[in-house]
């Protein structure tokens, strides 16, 4: 699929997507596309989809029906790591980090994983790199610590870098402000737009915290029950009746 002359072709493209487990359909006919550098945000009420969405577009599990297309190529069937190397990365809810491996060496892991293997990097400039992102993260002076002596809100700093260390085009970031204090909501919030306007990297946000939400995003998706109810201007996606009704209450 090209675009016409002059115009950006989206970075990814989702057609028709669907899953089931069983008998219960999880996805249904999802359709969306996420221009290059948007920051796009996904919301929903718990059991809505979105988690499952994310799986299938980091190939974690497989859609049976539709397509996904990353950068203008066909995702499907292609495995997680596939994936990650061609530069669609993922934050976890719960942060996951090796723990007997120091931070910068937590960092090494998917650079060897994900960006040697593209690049053949050498090992002082992975080394450059590790510091590099621990100095975008604010973790620079805890390089040789253990995720165990980080608190809360570092734990969720090292998860975003070590989804940066891959060099995503494409950052998935699930629920990267769970369970933070008000300022630290806004700590998070600044370090990914920072990565959006100084990086370009493009950007979905899925979070519960509305603030943050319509905070960080240019664009606002809504799942249901595995389909898409509102796709538009956040200010005007939150106020339609079956938003209301479905996800803030009404």
């Amino acid at each position: 699929m090209s675009a016409a002359p002059g115009i950006t072709p989206p970075i990814l493209q989702i057609s028709g997507l669907g899953k089931r487990f069983g008998g219960f359909v999880a996805l249904a006919d999802i359709e969306l596309e996420v221009g290059r550098g948007e920051r796009l945000g996904l919301i929903g009420p718990n059991g809505s989809g979105k988690s499952t969405l994310v799986n299938c577009l980091c190939g974690t599990l497989r859609n049976e029906s539709g397509s996904v297309r990353f950068e203008g190529k066909v995702l499907d069937g292609a495995p997680a790591h596939q994936r990650t190397r061609a530069g669609l990365a993922r934050t976890f809810q719960l942060p996951r980090p090796f723990g007997t491996l120091t931070l910068a060496e937590n960092l090494r892991i998917p650079i060897l994983y994900a960006v040697q293997s593209r690049d053949g990097r050498a090992a002082a400039d992975i080394d450059r790199r590790c510091v590099a992102l621990l100095e975008t993260v604010g973790l620079a002076d805890k390089a040789a610590r253990l995720p165990k002596d980080l608190t809360q809100i570092e734990m969720r700093k090292l998860e975003l870098a070590r989804a940066m260390a891959a060099e995503p085009r494409l950052l998935i970031a699930d629920e990267a402000m769970a369970g933070l204090s008000h300022g630290e909501v806004d700590d998070i919030l600044a370090l990914l737009v920072r990565l959006n306007e100084e990086q370009g990297i493009t950007i979905i946000l899925i979070e519960h915290i509305m603030r943050a939400v319509l905070s960080f995003s240019q664009r606002l998706v809504v799942l249901v029950a595995g389909r898409k109810i509102a796709d538009g201007d956040p200010r005007d996606v939150v106020r339609q009746d079956d938003v209301v009704a479905a996800y803030l209450g009404s």
